[in-house]
């Protein structure tokens, strides 16, 4: 039972087999053929496709080649217009040349039919002038060349004659026109330099907190005061003036160191000799300090730079001197604008000229310490410090003492006279008195073992500090009688003038 279903099963499956292969074998000869079909169409339709696209580029073709033969036609007969209008046109010029030649040809012959007769005049008037020329030769008894050299010796006396006269006018005008361009240039940079005239004094006056300290500053039987007086070397006045006293010297620097030394030790307090020592020596570095910085803000106000460090100390030097009673410093800033102003109105570089105007008066600030002329000892500190060959001349020039190469050198010149000739810039009884006061030093200070000389009370009195390891006491003596011998033969003063010798031993140790 079991096998014949299973060759049932097997048969079953078998026919299944042979059956279902038959059945995909005439389904895909069906699909074949269906396909083949298709494809025919396929191809068909394309060959039908393609037969039309190439009709339809074939009409194309032909049209574009319609369109260009259309265009080429166009343009050549454009070309050919074009080429008929040039042809017309140069048919013209060609008739216009023709025409042009012809006429030159007229002209020329014309011409040629003139130049004969101009020649033929020109030979006619030869003629003429030959027999007029003869004929006045006869007439003055004097030849052609003869006649030349007459006409023009008489017209070169009048030419000299007349250009003589014109140099003169001209010379006239252009110094009438350089006298009024020298005033307009000066008048105008003096409008423009506006600096102060500073009349120097000789008295600062110093106040004070009460009057009790007048005592203070007078101390025990006046040992502050004379201290005070010796160290600084000047005249301390106190009077009946409430809350005040008064520094005298002639010399300003001296007066300002003193009166910054009082006004240190009046906010101190303590006031003896040894503190004044220490204060008077602290304002002279701070006098030291006010000369340098004031030199700089001397260049900083000309604009004058590249000054050697000396120079500019030199020039802070200058604000404690004065000259009959201008003050150097303001007189230096004043000629240095006033010719570097002339030397732009006369379109010049004014570099130099400001640099030499500054730095003209420079040996007046060394002139108690030199021995010859604020001039030669300018040149010499400019040449030390190498200022250029032209602010050099310029300052040696300044006076005179040797004459103006440069237009700097007389801008200067000019500068200078035009700062001291203006009124009130200068007093001369205030220089006078200074330099009296200054020679009473000078003959002080000439004697050995003397170590400093004051001249003080206006030149009443002249205070000396020896030496003590040179000078004993009776050779204090001896040099104030000489000192004062000395005075009566080379000075010229009104009243007398007393001559005080200090000798003073000072011992000094240190506790460690």
């Amino acid at each position: 039972m079991d096998i014949q279903l299973i060759l049932f099963v097997v048969v079953a499956l078998l026919l299944g087999f042979a059956v279902g292969y038959f059945l995909r074998k005439h389904l895909a000869e069906a699909k074949i053929a269906s396909a083949e079909a298709e494809a025919e169409k396929i191809i068909k339709t394309a060959v039908e496709q393609a037969e039309a696209k190439k009709r339809e580029a074939m009409l194309e073709a032909k049209e574009e080649a319609l369109r260009f033969r259309n265009e080429a036609e166009r343009e050549y007969k454009e070309q050919r217009n074009e080429l008929q209008k040039i042809e017309r046109r140069l048919l013209q010029k060609e008739e216009n040349l023709d025409r042009k030649i012809e006429m030159n040809e007229k002209k020329e012959e014309s011409l040629r039919l003139k130049e004969q007769e101009i020649e033929k005049l020109k030979l006619e008037t030869e003629e003429v002038l030959n027999q007029q020329k003869a004929e006045l030769e006869r007439i003055s008894g004097m030849t052609s060349e003869e006649a030349k050299q007459t006409l023009i010796e008489s017209i070169k006396q009048e030419v000299q004659r007349d250009a003589a006269l014109l140099v003169k006018e001209i010379e006239q005008k252009a110094k009438e026109e350089g006298e009024r361009r020298a005033r307009d240039i000066i008048t105008l940079a003096i409008q423009r330099c506006a600096a102060d005239h500073v009349a120097d004094v000789t008295v600062a006056v110093v106040p004070l907190p009460n009057d009790d300290m007048k005592g203070r500053i007078i101390g025990r039987e006046g040992r502050n005061i004379r201290s005070f007086e010796t160290f600084t070397g000047v005249d301390l006045i106190i009077d009946d003036t409430p809350e005040a006293v008064l520094v005298s010297s002639f010399d300003p620097i001296r007066r300002e160191v003193a009166r910054i030394a009082l006004e240190k030790l009046i906010i101190d307090g303590r006031i003896h000799p040894g503190r004044i020592e220490e204060m008077v020596e602290k304002a002279r570095k701070e006098v030291d300090i006010q000369i340098r910085e004031t030199g700089e803000q001397a260049t900083f106000e000309t604009g004058v730079h590249g000054l050697h460090p000396e120079l500019i100390k030199l020039l802070g030097k200058l604000k404690f001197r004065a000259s009959y009673g201008q003050n150097v410093l303001k007189h230096s800033i004043e000629v240095s604008h006033l010719a570097g102003l002339m030397a732009s109105e006369l379109g010049i570089d004014n570099k130099v000229a400001k640099r030499a105007g500054l730095l003209h008066d420079i040996g007046k600030a060394a002139d108690h310490e030199v021995e010859g002329s604020h001039v030669a000892i300018g040149v010499d500190l400019c040449k030390k410090y190498n200022e250029s060959p032209e602010v050099i001349h310029a300052v040696a020039a300044h006076h005179g003492d040797e004459e103006p190469k440069t237009i700097e050198a007389v801008l200067v010149q000019a500068a200078d006279a035009i700062s001291a000739a203006r009124a009130g810039a200068r007093r001369e009884t205030l220089e006078s008195y200074i330099k009296r006061l200054q020679k009473l030093e000078e003959i002080a200070n000439s004697f050995e073992g003397v170590e400093k000389a004051f001249a003080i009370q206006a030149g009443r009195e002249v205070r000396i500090m020896v030496k003590p390891e040179q000078v004993d006491d009776l050779g204090a003596v001896k040099i104030a009688r000489e000192i004062a011998k000395k005075i009566e033969e080379g000075l010229e003063y009104p009243g007398q003038i007393k001559v005080v010798i200090i000798r003073e031993t000072r011992a000094v140790d240190y506790a460690k």
